[in-house]
């Protein structure tokens, strides 16, 4: 009963946050780039929920999520590419085809690298990652479509903002169901003592790898959207700085939240293009000295994140 009372919530806030979206759109209140960032700020948050299953509910340190953000967004624009798809009906099934692809790389992934713990796990999320910037850098070896380090471009511009808000919504209600189910009570038994959680029965290693598997296709949606949002990909864009970008987002909004981490992925994608806007080209680079000062205050001001209190 829960569940569907939370989810009926955020299926009505969804709704209202659509229509006032939609109002601003159409006024022209919201200039293009306005837009724009708000739907990447909504796919961040798709792609950040992935991670914070994966970290926030199991406690598995990963600094790959970007490479499965980037194999769901160079798939979506080669196939759509490829295929010429330039319409929604057919869009759909090459979404469902990168989130599957994504999940089952991280399946694969995840086998050997799971059984690794801490920092040892981000070492080794942290090489795939960079083995999939490298081979994206060399793409163009393997097809001259991809671009290499040229970069990925004629990517169809498909993704809008129903979409978004509609597969974002399916998702979060899927999720939501999942982490209040007996997946999510394992997923925080092994986070809280792994020993313990696996003495009482509790399979970790197939638990942690449907979480890592989950959390995957979820940056693969994401990755999707993405490429036919922009029309143009980079293998910069997919580096270990998106990983950290992916990881801050869920400690800011706090571990194991889900409605912390949709709002904390608006504030940081607000907050880094606010500088690009604010900050002359000449001193764009100083932002990389103002956000970890800004981290800092954040994290002695909401340890835990902005939307858990800590309990005593």
């Amino acid at each position: 009963m829960r569940f569907f009372t939370e989810s009926k919530w955020f299926f009505f806030i969804t709704i209202i946050i659509y229509v006032i979206l939609k109002a601003l759109f159409f006024s022209g209140m919201a200039s293009s780039y306005i837009q724009q960032i708000i739907q990447y700020a909504v796919i961040i948050a798709l792609a950040s929920i992935g991670l914070n299953i994966i970290y926030g509910f199991t406690g598995q340190f990963s600094l790959g999520h970007a490479a499965f953000y980037g194999i769901g967004a160079y798939t979506s624009a080669y196939l759509t590419k490829i295929l010429g798809i330039d319409n929604l009906f057919s869009y759909i099934p090459v979404l469902m085809a990168c989130s599957v692809i994504s999940g089952i790389i991280g399946f694969l992934i995840g086998i050997p690298i799971l059984k690794l713990k801490d920092d040892f796990l981000a070492i080794a999320t942290l090489g795939f990652g960079t083995l999939v910037r490298v081979f994206f850098d060399n793409s163009d070896k393997l097809s001259d479509v991809l671009g290499g380090s040229r970069g990925f471009v004629g990517i169809p511009k498909i993704t809008n903002l129903e979409l978004i808000l509609f597969f974002t919504l399916f998702i979060v209600v899927i999720t939501r169901h999942m982490i209040n189910s007996r997946f999510g009570l394992f997923w925080r038994c092994i986070k809280d003592d792994e020993l313990a959680a696996s003495s009482i029965g509790i399979n970790t290693t197939n638990m942690k790898l449907k979480a890592f598997t989950y959390g995957c296709m979820l940056a693969g949606f994401g990755g999707a959207f993405y490429a036919n949002l922009y029309t143009f990909l980079h293998p910069s864009n997919f580096d270990i700085l998106k990983s950290i970008d992916f990881l801050i987002i869920v400690i800011i909004g706090g571990m194991g939240n889900i409605t912390g981490t949709i709002l904390a992925s608006f504030i940081w994608v607000g907050f880094i293009e606010g500088l690009r806007i604010i900050l002359p080209s000449e001193i764009l680079d100083i932002r990389w000295v103002v956000i970890p000062i800004l981290l800092i205050f954040i994290m002695m001001w909401r340890p835990y994140g902005i939307m858990i209190k800590k309990t005593k």
